[in-house]
């Protein structure tokens, strides 16, 4: 990737990039709009498998994170004509519902830095994905979201991550990788055998945590009533729903510092877990690889 020309525009993979303002300072940290583009050319590779296919909604903060915030779901006007999208219906039960909306697809590098250059930072998806015609598959992986409540913390929850994986191995989902989420909590994805629809996995996500939230009540709770989360870690089961999306592995997050939806190795779960930032996502991938390819 070079610059061309007056500098406004990169080479990236041989397509032009127009990027704006590379100094500017996104995070409070310090961290600029070119160190966000940075990151994400160095995580590409991985990135971009989790991206296969996925329609993304991207959060965008175009005055740094210490300013307003706005998600995104359609392609904007002026976006280039190689980004890849698709015109879907609205998921039922949205704001959306009953429209038409145009989705991008960040399939490749160029894509990635187009986002990037467009601070958005997050990058959001769901869990099911859409063929080369924009045909929509059924749901492929199944994910849940470890929340800690007012009075729990990281280390709660990766207690909680050794529970839902036992029981997902009881299952038959012998395969889970933990993602610190680069806010409070974690999520757990486990690939299914096969495609199902999402009610289905959506329904079973539902028991996995009612039945933990009964087995061990006082560490877990599976309903969103703040009053009953101090000191537990709230399972999300609702991410299954194809209404919502989850934070995309190895996507920055929009806070004080560029943390990173960073998937981790099991043997880290436990009392000293701790988020990761950019700098240390992008050393980790370099040295021991994507926990998603073990």
């Amino acid at each position: 990737m070079s610059p061309q020309g007056s500098g406004q525009s990169l080479d990236v993979d041989g397509v032009p990039v127009r990027v704006t303002h590379l100094d500017k300072v996104l995070y409070p940290s310090g961290f600029t709009k070119a160190e966000v583009i940075d990151y994400v050319v160095q995580v590409a590779p991985a990135l971009l498998r989790q991206l296969r296919d996925r329609p993304v909604t991207r959060v965008r903060w175009p005055h740094g994170t210490g300013g307003p915030r706005f998600f995104e779901k359609n392609v904007p006007r002026g976006a280039p004509p190689w980004l890849r999208h698709h015109r879907l219906p609205a998921s039922p039960g949205t704001d959306d519902e009953g429209t038409t909306l145009d989705l991008p697809v960040l399939d490749s590098l160029p894509g990635l830095v187009w986002a990037a250059n467009a601070s958005a930072l997050e990058l959001h998806t769901p869990q099911w994905s859409v063929d080369a015609t924009g045909h929509v598959r059924d749901v492929d992986r199944l994910v849940v979201d470890l929340d800690p409540g007012p009075g729990a913390d990281l280390a709660a929850c990766a207690r909680v991550a050794h529970l839902v994986a036992d029981r997902l191995r009881t299952d038959g989902l012998t395969r889970t990788v933990p993602v610190t989420s680069g806010s409070k909590g974690l999520q757990l994805y486990a690939p299914l055998p096969a495609p199902r629809p999402a009610a289905d996995v959506r329904a079973y996500a539902r028991t996995l945590a009612h039945d933990l939230a009964a087995a061990h009540p006082g560490l877990v709770v599976a309903v969103m009533r703040k009053d009953v989360r101090g000191g537990r870690v709230l399972l999300d089961w609702s991410q299954n729903h194809p209404a919502k999306t989850t934070i995309t592995p190895w996507s920055l997050r929009g806070r004080d510092r560029p943390t990173v939806a960073a998937p981790r190795r099991w043997d880290e779960i436990g009392p000293d877990l701790a988020q990761l930032d950019a700098a240390q996502a992008v050393a980790r991938l370099a040295a021991e690889g994507d926990p998603f390819d073990a």
